[in-house]
């Protein structure tokens, strides 16, 4: 259930203590009104589709808590603390007064990020996109009967992969871990009334796991080998959990999941071993977040990530996120979706798309060169006599498409988008979409800052007046 508060929280209404004041030029005051806080809220009310119940916290609170997480790269229950503890915090979020105590329980963030799913972060980052560039984003005009309008504007695109965290995954350690899960299994289904525990060897399968992990130096034979014993140890305790199943005893519904997990971890280990291959289809890396999948990236820092792969592009210098997945995918076959998302929102295609060359296909080739859009780099086919305007342009494309790698670097450093910290699957991506969300409010920010300042220089000149009149 979900009710609209009272009336949305101005600076001039929040109340502070004796003695408390809060600057209007406060960073937190002045992001507060960079969201079109009512027109999200509108779109929020309507996830609550039940008209009992107990109330659900406001969308500001929710959306706001979120967005400090983000920003300051905090856990569930130091965001929760430092809300209690601050003041403009507590404005950010549209707490109509100043109160030092727990505005919400820290599990509830649990359940605004799987509300605030990745979809709806992106129409929220939208509204504040158009807010900022004074455009209505939901206008009612119908753009299929507006005459086609000539490209124009430039769109950058590319891909990089949000590790998750998790640990590395080793072969050996992980059928440790599943070997592990099945004994607790084993405890948890026996009975001692059905007499002796099924005999599963865990402490010498403890000592030959420990006689490899560690080793500092390990041979490739030694890790096959401990690999080997590993299996056995979970081949044994895989049918000591089926028998006890078969009995009528049963499991929960997370041992259920991780059964099924481990499973699927023995196979795909099995083939592995008995193939000498490291390389399998959909190759489970952790057993907490089995849809983990590496993504080989072909870096120098890290070769392989582990992690979710998105695309984003950058327009205006906005970011928005145009598509995210767990499983690998190629770039190239995202380009055209994006270009038409780009026209739909513009109301044209772009005059310049300037991609990686991942993306510079013959299929993306052909469809830019009939809609006459330029893509960035050198054509296909044998290397002609480029003129110097030829290298030139690319030369300017290259160094233009480096703003993308900036905000991937700004989002990734500041953001959390280089480490994912969030455990599930549809939470993770909200956390990657909350990442694009803040990176475009901190640009918006930086932006309203230049400007107040160049204002000031002005005010401050002894012509300012004429200055002024020249700019209007």
């Amino acid at each position: 259930m979900y009710k609209f508060p009272s009336k949305q929280i101005k600076f001039t209404d929040f109340g502070l203590p004796t003695g408390v004041t809060l600057s209007p030029d406060n960073r937190w005051v002045k992001k507060a009104e960079l969201i079109p806080w009512d027109e999200i809220e509108i779109r929020y009310a309507t996830l609550f589709k039940n008209r009992k119940g107990n109330v659900a916290k406001p969308l500001r609170l929710a959306l706001g808590a979120l967005i400090i997480q983000t920003e300051r790269r905090l856990s569930d229950e130091e965001t929760v603390l430092q809300i209690q503890e601050t003041p403009c915090l507590q404005y950010f979020c549209g707490m109509p007064e100043y109160k030092d105590e727990l505005p919400f329980d820290p599990s509830l963030m649990v359940y605004f990020r799987k509300r605030l799913t990745a979809e709806i972060l992106g129409e929220i980052n939208e509204l504040i996109i158009a807010k900022a560039t004074a455009k209505d984003k939901f206008s009612d005009d119908d753009d299929f009967n507006k005459p086609e309008q000539p490209n124009s504007g430039n769109l950058i695109v590319d891909a990089t992969c949000a590790p998750q965290n998790i640990r590395y995954p080793q072969d050996i350690s992980l059928l440790n871990e599943a070997r592990e899960n099945l004994e607790q299994m084993v405890d948890d289904l026996h009975d001692s009334k059905d007499g002796e525990k099924p005999r599963t060897y865990r402490r010498k399968a403890r000592r030959d796991y420990l006689n490899v992990a560690k080793k500092r130096n390990k041979s490739a034979k030694e890790i096959r080998k401990g690999v080997a014993k590993q299996l056995r140890y979970i081949r044994r305790d895989l049918k000591i959990v089926e028998e006890l199943l078969k009995s009528g005893k049963t499991l929960s519904d997370r041992q259920e999941e991780r059964l099924k997990t481990i499973r699927e971890l023995f196979e795909q280990q099995q083939f592995m071993y008995e193939n000498r291959t490291h390389r399998v289809e959909n190759r489970i890396v952790s057993l907490s977040q089995p849809w983990v999948r590496p993504i080989v990236r072909g870096k120098a820092k890290t070769k392989c990530e582990f992690g979710a792969k998105l695309d984003i592009s950058v327009s205006n210098s906005f970011v928005r996120l145009e598509h995210t997945s767990f499983d690998p995918y190629n770039e190239s076959e995202t380009l055209l979706a994006i270009i038409e998302r780009y026209r739909a929102r513009e109301g044209h295609y772009p005059e310049v798309v300037m991609a990686d060359q991942i993306y510079r296909t013959r299929k993306n080739r052909m469809f830019c060169k009939s809609h006459g859009i330029r893509l960035s780099g050198k054509p296909l086919g044998r290397p002609k006599k480029d003129s110097a305007a030829d290298r030139k342009q690319v030369r300017d494309d290259e160094i233009n498409r480096i703003e993308v790698e900036r905000k991937f670097s700004y989002a990734k450093g500041s953001f959390g988008l280089g480490l994912i910290r969030a455990r599930l699957k549809e939470t993770s991506k909200t956390a990657i979409a909350l990442s694009v969300l803040a990176l475009n409010l901190a640009h918006i920010g930086r932006i309203l800052c230049a400007i107040f300042r160049f204002i000031e220089f002005l005010l401050a000149s002894p012509t300012h007046k004429r200055k002024m009149a020249i700019i209007q």
